[in-house]
């Protein structure tokens, strides 16, 4: 995932099945083709089963996993840090997205549901009624429409 302002310092974050996210920056110091164009800055660590899914705010400041080991982790980019664990899925969560305004988070997963969130890790919402009767494998906010 990337960010999407041009003035972080975060190039791009990735999810494995390693149980981590990585963020990557920039290589400052390539002045070739043939040299790395980024470098690992920092690795996640605290999943207990594969991480899934990630989404950025829209500073690129703040990070959202979504892991088979049923919780969705809010991350600080630049120290580490995990501010939040979200739990209330019942089995793997597969995708993961910011609101528009990053106030809201929402998740799905192999539970058929998908979960409104606030940023502190309450559950405001669950929506599985008439819903999805298979695993919910992607989520998205509409983008907010400009005026």
């Amino acid at each position: 995932a990337c960010p999407s302002t041009t003035d972080s310092s975060m190039k791009v974050v990735s999810a494995s099945r390693d149980k981590t996210l990585v963020t990557w920056g920039e290589n400052t110091d390539s002045h070739s083709a043939e040299e790395e164009y980024a470098l690992p800055q920092r690795r996640l660590e605290g999943h207990s089963g594969f991480v899934q899914d990630v989404a950025l705010t829209n500073n690129g400041e703040y990070a959202l996993s979504a892991s088979w080991d049923k919780s969705v982790r809010l991350w600080n980019l630049k120290t580490g840090a995990c501010f939040t664990k979200f739990l209330g899925h019942s089995k793997d969560v597969l995708s993961v997205a910011f609101s528009p305004d990053n106030r809201h988070i929402l998740s799905g997963g192999r539970d058929n549901k998908l979960k409104i969130w606030n940023v502190k890790g309450e559950c405001v919402y669950t929506l599985d009624r008439d819903s999805h009767t298979d695993w919910v494998s992607c989520v998205r906010f509409s983008p907010v429409p400009q005026s």
